[in-house]
């Protein structure tokens, strides 16, 4: 009997009628029901309540409608109610399917020309906060063609931060996907990234933020990795690092050197990102800069990253060490003059000799990814040839360690191994007969069910 429900209960008329005047009352209702939620607490419980049929009513009529009539209220209304009521409302969104319309009317507000900047700002905003719930969002946004639109916004729309803010947030999310982290690493937004976040500015701290974030995630993908290296960007993380850690002398942007360190820890996950690393002269750096965080307890997750960064650089070289690399000396026996062992012990004391496969099979990554996904979606579970299957297989052969007369003469002592189970006298080392029990005379009654 509440407004609310009346309300609900005409939008469900609209979506069945189709007459030349439900436009205008599409609005009229879109604005009531917006003008409810904003004021009334009462109304966000009914709309989000367990039972309702309220979110559903709404995407529903989204989904159904041309959505520039009114689309722009509603979607404002559910930004509302997630902004609001928390991620167990977006759960509610994601299970009643709102990750495929949002993308959907996504990609038709992006046909305007120019876009709508208010309409933009909420699709991305409530795209960023049900992201994380949805766990196929980035497979569903290449579906869509989704990708690009929220790139293209931040490439034309630099200065705009309002805009670029929940651009970034959505591209961090989709960029968690491999497959799409190479694809818009194609379309340049590795380089993108690098405008943003350079050069040292303490104004828009937020932007930077997320923009690091995003970029560890995108540098987490070989092929974006190798990109990076090749254009120089190694140089411009550790320079950036060293201008934030001079700079922050209260400690206030920790998250903000820390996501530096994510991106530096990323792109040296390969071979060339660890040579350029160490070209640019990251080990002393970060060293000198970790010596200085240790007295501060608060930086500790900068001290840990960057030994993590430090111990994965540094040369790995086999045992034992002529260099002064090592504290250590092994006396080996006469080493050839010429030999693999010898050209080892030739090789400079900064060469890695242990052999490298990190930047092997990087064109199988992007592939791997997509048949993991067909898989999924399909559902198909195949058999896997190299697992073995038979128990009798499986089973460790059991040899025994004398031959099987030797081993009779044990029966005496264990003759349950033997299933003689009749009760063993101990004086004459004869089994007993069997008596029965005196108190036992007479037939055994099995009671029925009745009697028991």
């Amino acid at each position: 009997n509440s407004r609310t429900i009346s309300l609900l209960s005409q939008l469900e008329k609209i979506n069945l009628d189709s007459v030349s005047g439900e436009s205008d009352n599409a609005r009229h209702v879109t604005s009531k029901i917006l003008h409810l939620v904003q004021s009334q607490e009462k109304t966000r419980k009914e709309l989000t309540s367990k039972g309702s049929t309220g979110i559903e009513v709404i995407l529903t009529t989204l989904e159904v409608k041309y959505f520039n009539f009114f689309g722009y209220g509603f979607i404002a209304v559910l930004h509302f109610i997630i902004m609001k009521c928390g991620g167990r409302r977006a759960n509610v969104l994601v299970t009643k399917g709102g990750t495929q319309i949002l993308l959907q009317l996504l990609l038709t507000a992006s046909k305007d020309s120019p876009p709508n900047e208010e309409l933009m700002v909420l699709l991305h905003t409530l795209l960023a906060k049900i992201g994380p719930k949805d766990k196929k969002i980035g497979m569903k946004a290449r579906i869509n063609g989704v990708l690009n639109i929220s790139l293209n916004l931040v490439k034309h729309n630099l200065q705009n931060h309002r805009l670029v803010l929940p651009c970034l947030q959505v591209l961090r999310v989709y960029s968690t996907n491999s497959v799409n982290a190479v694809s818009l690493g194609k379309n340049g937004v590795v380089e993108l990234m690098f405008k943003i976040i350079g050069p040292f500015s303490k104004r828009n701290t937020s932007l930077m933020k997320v923009a690091l974030d995003t970029l560890a995630a995108l540098l987490k993908s070989k092929t974006n990795a190798r990109r990076a290296v090749d254009r120089g960007y190694v140089q411009v993380l550790i320079t950036i690092y060293v201008d934030w850690h001079r700079h922050d002398s209260r400690h206030r942007y920790m998250l903000i050197r820390k996501g530096v360190l994510q991106c530096i820890k990323s792109v040296t996950n390969i071979k060339l990102g660890r040579k350029a690393f160490i070209d640019a002269n990251g080990m002393k750096i970060l060293y000198n800069t970790s010596q200085e965080c240790l007295a501060v307890r608060t930086l500790d997750p900068l001290v840990n990253t960057s030994s993590l960064i430090m111990r994965k650089c540094f040369p790995k070289n086999r045992l034992p060490l002529p260099t002064i690399k090592s504290a250590f000396h092994f006396q080996l026996p006469v080493i050839p003059a010429s030999g693999p062992v010898a050209q080892l012990y030739n090789l400079p004391p900064d060469v890695d000799d242990v052999v490298d496969e990190s930047d092997d099979n990087d064109d199988a990554e992007t592939e791997s990814e997509i048949e993991t996904e067909i898989d999924d979606d399909k559902d198909q579970h195949f058999k896997n040839d190299d697992i073995e299957t038979d128990i009798n297989k499986l089973k460790p052969g059991q040899e025994l360690g004398r031959p099987i007369e030797e081993l009779k003469m044990y029966e005496q002592f264990f003759p349950e191994l033997s299933e003689n189970f009749q009760e063993w006298d101990l004086v004459s080392k004869e089994p007993k007969p069997f008596v029965p029990d005196a108190n036992l005379s007479g037939p055994i009654v099995v009671p029925t069910a009745s009697e028991e």
